[in-house]
């Protein structure tokens, strides 16, 4: 196992990974811009460099800064977390170069994965099955237009380097098209470096299913069961539950062993996600992310496995040391994510933490890295809190989350608590009547 590992992230997920390693007896470096100088990651973690001003360019995604950190602290590996440089196959490398192991996949791995026209490839040549088109970067609005017709309409044009709804664009007829590969181009190119963007057909109304994965290197993977992250809002992802509570259990085990074949056909190491749209009872892979995942918790409240801890064994040289038939799931989870956002405009919402009191109990898991007098900056990701529940079953789950929510206070900032007291008592929600863009059409309902 690694002596020292120096955490190049903030928030809630350096808190995780200071967690998992000091429980294996390792020591931990934080990493911080000025703006988080008094962040709880810097005050739990065994030393802390700062690394940067605020903006995020400067500090987080500094990577010299980071490799002199690691250097002058003697840490041994580096853990991206989740967001900033943690799907960077650039940084790997320069981290692999500079004599520190990188706790993730390999330089080349993030690489493939990273475009998501090769990484559909990859997933074709493992037999899993693929929205129709998008296997071709497409040049100009002409092709565009081209592969549209092929596809069928609607159709959407998506960044191949990116994600997150970013460089993302539905096109419902061959009208608009031109100006929409404009758009997804100019946004992709803005978002990503990168202006190359694919067209598939638009798979209307599914939900997204995603399958936890993890993967020795040596061509062994496992799979940890699903999640469903249906409830988004611009693409982005509100509310996750473990398991999904729309499949039967053939097509649990299907989706499962579709993503541990992927991961391990390209003999993927570590932790990652296979995420899926599912629509009229099929599967149609979109794309695997190399890292770990905002909403891991509600897997391993449902397997009982340190997704975390297992990241740092495998990197360390110490093996899966699982097999498929050691995993066994128990009753159902589901986590909300809290943000200091205006609930009205979506806004992000910084300022001082006045009063912060997380609920507690049975079953009940809070991951953040805020407290009371924290200050929230403005210059990071609106997520400041991670609300996880387990309970027996669903129904059980759900008046525990409820339950949670209902104690949960924050003041000083404004959050998404009063939506998330809505959403989940909606009787869409409880009633699995939901799709992808439900939250968008419920909210203007």
């Amino acid at each position: 196992m690694f002596q020292k590992v120096l955490i190049a992230n903030r928030g809630d997920v350096a808190l995780r990974v200071i967690r998992a390693c000091r429980e294996l007896g390792v020591r931990t470096v934080a990493i911080h811009s000025t703006a988080d100088a008094e962040a709880m990651h810097v005050r739990l973690a065994d030393e802390s460099v700062c690394v940067g001003p605020p903006a995020a360019k400067d500090s987080y995604l500094n990577i010299a800064a980071i490799i002199t950190a690691a250097d002058i602290t003697g840490a041994d590996a580096i853990h991206p977390g989740l967001g900033f440089l943690a799907e960077n196959a650039r940084f790997a490398q320069i981290v692999e170069d500079h004599g520190h192991t990188f706790i993730g996949p390999t330089p080349a791995q993030i690489d493939m994965l990273g475009d998501k026209i090769r990484a559909k490839q990859a997933a074709l040549a493992a037999n899993l099955p693929i929205v129709p088109g998008g296997l071709e970067p497409i040049p100009n609005a002409e092709a565009a237009a081209k592969a549209a017709r092929a596809a069928g309409y609607p159709v959407l044009i998506k960044a191949a380097a990116g994600g997150g709804g970013r460089g993302m664009q539905r096109v419902e007829h061959p009208d608009a098209l031109s100006r929409a590969f404009d758009i997804a181009t100019s946004e992709a190119e803005a978002a990503f470096g990168d202006g190359s963007v694919f067209v598939e057909k638009a798979i209307d109304r599914p939900r997204h299913i995603e399958v936890q994965v993890l993967g020795d290197g040596e061509g062994y993977a496992v799979h940890l069961g699903e999640r469903d992250c249906t409830v988004q809002r611009r693409f982005q992802k509100l509310i996750e539950e473990a398991p999904s509570p729309v499949l039967t259990p053939a097509e649990r085990a299907r989706v499962g062993r579709l993503a541990a074949d992927l991961a391990a056909s390209i003999n993927y190491r570590g932790a990652g996600t296979v995420e899926f749209l599912y629509a009229g009872g099929q599967f149609y892979f979109i794309e695997m992310n190399a890292r770990l995942q905002v909403e891991h918790p509600v897997t391993e409240f449902v397997t009982g496995v340190d997704i975390v801890e297992a990241q740092l064994r495998i990197a360390a040289g110490a093996g899966l040391g699982l097999r498929q038939d050691d995993i066994e799931f128990r009753g159902h989870a589901i986590e909300a994510r809290i943000n200091a956002e205006d609930p009205e405009r979506f806004t992000p919402s910084p300022g001082v933490i006045n009063l912060f009191h997380p609920p507690g109990g049975p079953g009940v898991r809070v991951d953040s890295h805020v407290f009371q007098g924290a200050r929230v900056p403005p210059y990071y990701d609106s997520l400041i809190a991670k609300l996880i529940v387990h309970g027996k079953d669903r129904p059980a789950a759900l008046a525990r989350l409820a339950r949670a929510l209902d104690e949960f206070v924050i003041e000083g900032v404004s959050t998404n608590l009063a939506l998330h007291r809505r959403i989940i008592r909606s009787d869409d929600f409880i009633a699995n009547r939901i799709d992808v863009v439900w939250l968008e059409r419920w909210l203007v309902a």
